[in-house]
């Protein structure tokens, strides 16, 4: 087989990957071609369906057209009528309705859809024919996060009786149900490789990495069978109900359930269990939460209590440098509040508290900040003030976040990644 083709075994899921203009396209029509699998392209607008009368500006004048257009369950069923095996063209378009959930808009105009709605559209006008695979260019371009989620969903759901083939421009679209990468460059594809190896090749070191994480008290199940990376440089939003189980994840990862050494966890390319201590992890972290507040009654200046951040104590126990105390005073003028310095931590209101917290949090910089709350108790204006230096700090190269809060609209810009328990 030459470099200008590929070939794909049974059970393989392939994603195509490569920049604009790398020969991605090509080599995917030509596998269809040879195979027999149906190739189909997602453009961000409504030229793909081929008719001259579906241009885009028809979905703005579509009640001053003299013939009404035909409906999507009008077009889908002609299609399948007219197949050469209709009657498991038709079986197969009911199938394809019910797992699309195209019910609600069989009656509507094809220029009326949305881009998602598009997506589900065009997939099973491909699939009528039941072919033995699907060549998908282009699957999430103009697509909203909700929108690529679902398609991702669909994809997924295809996946488990085809083989797939995905046209891919960014690394971060592969989709888990890719079991295999081909590279493509000036028109010619590379050694396929197993997805894990592919993205360990190509992404950023793994700052966290979990394998089938699961925690129990008893009967009842904390953390099911979890599976998670996080790698440097990556923003993340941890979500999820009161008890879901976020404290406890953030638990492991901090060094302060032991737990842990039970799991496979594997913190800063380290294993847990590995001979690494408590304070091995702890000086690579930057932690808040409320758990933290709650506990730390030091009767201490607030800028002890910034300064221990550097030594990860809960108190100041040893004399710092005046360059340490130095680089605390900048911090507590960061988040606005130098003049707190010389003031007993415990005299404080719990919002200065909580930005002193916040502050012993960053004294260290350090390459991982876990914030569990971290806007809790705070006005309006200082909130506005800590997401802008969230968002400033943590977009700094290869500085890694994970952030817990119960509104969304604490999330500072950065958050690229998210994961609900």
């Amino acid at each position: 087989m030459s470099r200008e083709s590929f070939d794909i075994a049974p059970g393989e899921q392939v994603a195509l990957v490569g920049p604009n203009a790398s020969g991605k396209s090509a080599l995917a029509s030509a596998f269809a071609g040879r195979t027999g699998a149906r190739y189909i392209t997602f453009r961000d607008s409504y030229g793909s369906y081929g008719d001259r009368n579906f241009f885009m500006q028809q979905r703005w004048n579509l009640f001053t057209l003299e013939e009404d257009p035909p409906s999507v369950g009008e077009i889908l069923f002609k299609e399948a009528r007219a197949a050469q095996d209709a009657p498991a063209a038709l079986r197969r378009l009911g199938g394809y309705i019910a797992l699309f959930s195209l019910e609600e808009v069989l009656d509507k105009p094809l220029v009326t859809l949305s881009s998602g709605e598009l997506r589900k559209f065009q997939l099973t006008r491909a699939l009528l024919g039941g072919p033995a695979g699907l060549v998908v260019d282009n699957p999430y371009v103009g697509l909203d996060p909700a929108a690529r989620k679902a398609l991702t969903q669909l994809l997924t759901d295809l996946s488990a009786s085809m083989t797939l083939v995905l046209v891919l421009s960014r690394v971060a679209e592969i989709p888990p149900f890719i079991t295999h990468v081909i590279p493509v460059s000036d028109g010619v594809a590379g050694e396929k490789v197993p997805l894990a190896d592919y993205l360990e090749s190509v992404l950023p070191p793994a700052v966290i990495r979990m394998r089938g994480v699961t925690i129990r008290f008893g009967e009842r199940v904390i953390l099911d069978s979890l599976d998670w990376t996080v790698r440097q440089g990556e923003h993340w939003a941890l979500t999820g109900a009161n008890g879901s189980g976020k404290s406890t994840l953030l638990s492991l990862i901090t060094a302060d359930n032991p737990k842990a050494y039970a799991c496979d966890i594997e913190l800063f390319g380290r294993q847990r269990g590995s001979g690494e201590t408590i304070w091995d992890i702890k000086r690579n972290i930057g932690f808040v939460s409320p758990e933290l507040h709650r506990a730390f009654q030091v009767d201490a200046p607030a800028l002890d209590i910034v300064t221990s951040g550097l030594f990860d104590t809960e108190g100041l126990f040893r004399h710092p440098t005046e360059e340490q105390r130095a680089t605390a005073r900048r911090w507590m003028a960061e988040f606005g509040i130098a003049e707190l310095a010389d003031q007993p931590f415990l005299r404080l209101s719990s919002g200065q508290q909580r930005l002193c917290l916040v502050a012993r949090a960053f004294v260290k910089d350090p390459p991982l900040y876990i914030l569990d709350e971290p806007l809790h108790g705070l006005d309006g204006a200082q909130r506005l003030r800590v997401k802008a230096l969230l968002d400033r700090f943590c977009g700094a190269p290869g500085k890694t976040l994970l952030m817990v809060t119960h509104y969304p609209e604490e999330y500072p810009a950065c958050i690229d990644h998210s994961l609900t328990l």
